[in-house]
């Protein structure tokens, strides 16, 4: 295998990860800021209210999202596994 080739897959590999992993952490980062700004005007610091809306949240994104987060992935891991049967030649 050329490192050409590895660089290429890492490459990819490394724009899989944003994709599968982006839109949840995104959701997160911005629930968690919300709410965070939603406790410091009430001055009411509960662990929970962080917690639940960000799980909430998390899930929505995961129903809303979560078929072309798969479908990267398995893109990702069959070509993966093309390239080490190639490889295996």
């Amino acid at each position: 295998m050329a490192p050409a080739e590895v660089v290429a897959a890492l490459q990819q590999a490394l724009v899989v990860a944003l994709v599968a992993g982006g839109p949840i952490l995104a959701v997160t980062i911005v629930v968690g800021l919300v709410i965070s700004v939603l406790q410091a005007a009430t001055q009411v610091h509960e662990a929970t209210l962080t917690f639940v809306p960000k799980i909430g949240a998390v899930v929505l994104v995961l129903v809303l999202f979560g078929p072309a987060m798969l479908g990267a992935l398995v893109d990702f891991t069959r070509s993966i596994f093309l390239a080490v049967a190639e490889v295996a030649r």
